[in-house]
């Protein structure tokens, strides 16, 4: 039994390109100079023929297109066995709406984020009948497929931003956002796509770790400002960044871990551009960018 994970998609909420920007990354990207990536999402499997998918994202259906280990076995099988989300942004649940044609899964979340789509009507289109909805405590391990297990954790984040109301707190600890340890027999990895702070606690969770995939949204906190594409920063939409001496990769410098790949970059982010700086700074520092595609084991 081995652990795989194969990354359906490595950019944040609008992927690369993003439709309405005209940023380096995304006037490259629409010139293919460099690679186009999708909304973030992974899939993982204990044993390569049952899988399970970590967030839904928008970009769902070609995902799955281009991934042969998810296509169909038959007339209506599916190598799918469930779908388990970290919180309840759009780029993370709005896919469950392409999965909606009478297909058995089990949808795994918490409490907390099945509320947030149970008071929206349209989710009702995952007929209840066939999709199961499987409430996940907090450390607790849930068998998300034959061999695999998922353990949710919190790390601080924020609420989605269609729930903010006038004062918004980005490092909230609790059911909104959740960190996933996967563990196939003795191998165990994490995914962390969403992450404000690395707090004592997910420092000591994560030490040690053979695989960590964790938030990469930004290179710099100010990043979107000194873009002229917006007024929020990284800290204000709930994501660490990679650079500064309170960023990810100083953040990790000293941690021991066997593997540390970046996933939900931003479009904005200079390390989505082979090449760049910014990239060989974080290689150099022992990550690796993610980008679709990409078969990762632990």
């Amino acid at each position: 039994m081995q652990f795989r994970a194969r990354i359906l998609g490595a950019a944040a909420g609008g992927g690369l390109p993003q439709w309405n920007c005209g940023c380096e990354n995304c006037r490259l990207a629409r010139a293919g100079e460099i690679p186009a990536q999708t909304q973030s999402s992974l899939a993982v499997s204990a044993d390569g023929t049952d899988w399970a998918i970590l967030n839904a994202s928008p970009d769902i259906r070609a995902q799955l297109a281009t991934t042969p280990e998810l296509h169909p076995t038959g007339l209506r099988e599916m190598p799918l066995r469930s779908v388990l989300l970290t919180n309840g942004d759009i780029d993370h649940v709005a896919g469950l709406l392409t999965l909606r044609e009478m297909q058995p899964f089990t949808l795994f979340a918490t409490a907390g984020i099945h509320e947030v789509l149970a008071v929206n009507p349209i989710f009702a289109a995952l007929n209840p009948s066939v999709v199961t909805r499987a409430e996940v405590a907090l450390e607790r391990p849930a068998e998300i497929a034959p061999g695999l297990f998922a353990t949710l954790f919190a790390v601080p984040g924020k609420v989605p931003l269609y729930m903010e109301g006038d004062e918004v707190q980005t490092d909230l600890v609790g059911e909104q956002t959740v960190g996933v340890e996967l563990r196939a027999g003795d191998e165990t990895a994490f995914y962390i796509p969403g992450c404000a702070m690395l707090n004592d606690a997910l420092r000591h969770r994560l030490e040690g770790a053979a695989l960590v995939f964790f938030d990469g949204t930004l290179w710099r906190d100010d990043e979107m400002v000194r873009a002229g594409l917006g007024q929020k920063t990284g800290r204000r939409m709930g994501h660490m960044s990679m650079s500064g001496a309170d960023g990810s990769i100083a953040a990790f410098e000293h941690m021991k871990i066997g593997r540390k790949v970046f996933v939900h970059m931003n479009n904005t982010n200079p390390v989505l551009r082979p090449g760049s700086e910014e990239r060989r700074a974080a290689e150099t520092a022992g990550w690796t960018i993610g980008q679709d595609g990409m078969e990762v084991t632990a």
